[in-house]
């Protein structure tokens, strides 16, 4: 009999984690499958599945019926290879040329905007002995990020068709204000993109997969619905924006952030607390000490700003600066105990903390705010 992993029970009996509901992420991914089909879905879960795990999220959206993955990075796609995971894999950015190898030798598609690119994907290839390996070229529509120039297409396309260690999988451009469904810079975008399609057409290039669609995308512009629709914070029961709100009524979140009370105290009137000492107490009141911080992704402003947290379902307003791994609340039921619930972000009795309120209290988004949700919390399956 193997002796327990004492890391492992740390982490499994702290008292703060993050339950990852893969019912939900199913749910959503099967509901944006029927608003964009006939398109298919590939599930974006990079950056450790938008903070709800890659594994469990990659699992949860295959089985909504997601055909593909999408990462950021060659050791995300590393990890869904090393988890079992034999669907197309696109790593959606630029690469460092020396992980070239790493990236086809795992079975990952690359994503390349140059002639250089196609060159480091070709010769990786030739030294794995491999042929024919699919790569996906990306162009710049007026996002302004990575990407070759529309103009660039033909070129490209007779770059790879010359280089037979790789062929082209697929075409795709990211829009830069889809979730502003009024703003008439998508459909230039896509035309411009249409006409990169043009172009390859009349050169007798016709790529099998072609895509455009991140969420919003794919929620709000039909136009923008091509072979394949990359679903990201949607797919975590996460408005892509409230331009888009419209379309994410039938989604359901997937995260909760949870933690235990870990010390209870009356603090009187006058007192102060935290670093700064910048709250101030005018009356006696029931201060519950919560052991999760910044460092954990609650963001040290929180408080500053209204933050709260649940406790037996009742808001309890952060007081104090949120510090690197603790905070404090005040509770207006003077029962609160050690080892009681908190809630940091999801539901508790009829009231639920979302993302989206961290993200307007703080002025930044939601994707900010899961993303930043650190490894140090375990993430577990929700209770059934």
């Amino acid at each position: 009999m193997s002796e327990p992993d004492p890391l492992a029970a740390a982490f499994a009996t702290r008292w703060a984690w993050v339950e990852i509901d893969e019912a939900a992420i199913a749910h959503n991914v099967a509901h944006l499958r029927a608003q964009v089909a006939p398109s298919e879905v590939w599930a974006i879960v990079k950056a450790n599945g938008y903070g709800h795990g890659t594994v469990a999220a990659a699992r949860a959206a295959l089985a909504g019926g997601a055909t593909g993955l999408g990462v950021a990075l060659v050791q995300e796609g590393i990890e869904l290879r090393q988890a079992g995971f034999d669907v197309p894999v696109l790593v959606l950015s630029p690469q460092p040329p020396d992980q070239m190898e790493l990236l086809i030798g795992a079975g990952l598609t690359p994503t390349l905007h140059d002639e250089r690119g196609i060159e480091v994907a070709a010769d990786a290839a030739r030294r794995l002995g491999r042929s024919a390996v699919g790569v996906h070229l990306k162009f710049d529509t007026g996002m302004g990020r990575v990407g070759a120039a529309p103009a660039a297409a033909v070129a490209l396309a007779r770059a790879v068709a010359a280089a037979p260690e790789v062929r082209l999988d697929g075409v795709f451009t990211h829009l830069a204000v889809a979730d502003e469904p009024g703003d008439e810079y998508t459909a230039g975008q896509l035309a411009a993109f249409d006409a990169v399609l043009a172009a390859l057409v009349a050169e007798g290039v016709r790529p099998p997969l072609v895509h455009a669609a991140n969420s919003a995308g794919g929620l709000a512009h039909a136009a923008a619905r091509h072979d394949v629709v990359r679903v990201g914070i949607a797919a975590y029961g996460i408005e892509p924006g409230p331009g888009v709100a419209a379309w994410t009524g039938e989604l359901r979140p997937a995260l909760r952030l949870v933690a235990r009370v870990s010390h209870v105290k009356q603090m009187p009137a006058g007192a102060r607390l935290s670093y700064g000492l910048r709250h101030t107490f005018d009356r006696e009141t029931t201060v519950a000490t919560v052991p999760i911080g910044y460092a954990d992704g609650v963001p040290r402003r929180l408080s500053a700003t209204g933050g709260a947290v649940l406790i037996a379902g009742s808001r309890c307003p952060i007081v104090g600066v949120v510090t690197m791994d603790q905070l404090m609340v005040a509770c207006p039921d003077p029962g609160v105990a050690v080892g009681d619930e908190v809630v940091l972000l999801g539901a508790q009795g009829t009231d639920r903390i979302r993302p989206e309120e961290w993200a307007d209290r703080l002025g930044t988004i939601a994707y900010e705010i899961v993303c930043g949700l650190s490894r140090r919390i375990e993430r577990r399956p929700a209770p059934r």
